[in-house]
């Protein structure tokens, strides 16, 4: 067995917060002495956020996840994004 560390450039997880359920890569680690610890990440639409330290935990070491991960790969989708793929999907079911 084996286990990856909490590092830039490994790919997580967000447990809790605002972001839940969205995967990306570590971008940056802020430390706030006496404070929380803020994880600066990218997912694989190039969309940038952050979370704190507590809501992460890391899945797999570099871009490759050692768990399946869920439909769209934790990419998060606007309401205008989901919208235009849910007509797409409905146009190809149709054909």
């Amino acid at each position: 067995m084996d286990y990856v560390k909490l590092e830039s450039g490994n790919i997580c997880f967000v447990t809790s917060g605002n972001n839940m359920g969205r995967v990306g890569i570590i971008h940056n680690i802020e430390k706030h002495p006496g404070s929380f610890e803020i994880i600066h990440m990218k997912d694989v639409n190039g969309k940038e956020y952050a979370t704190r330290n507590t809501n992460v935990f890391v899945i797999g070491k570099g871009k490759k996840p050692w768990i399946s991960l869920p439909k769209g790969n934790g990419a998060y989708l606007t309401a205008l994004e989901e919208l235009k793929s849910k007509e797409e999907q409905k146009k190809a079911t149709k054909k």
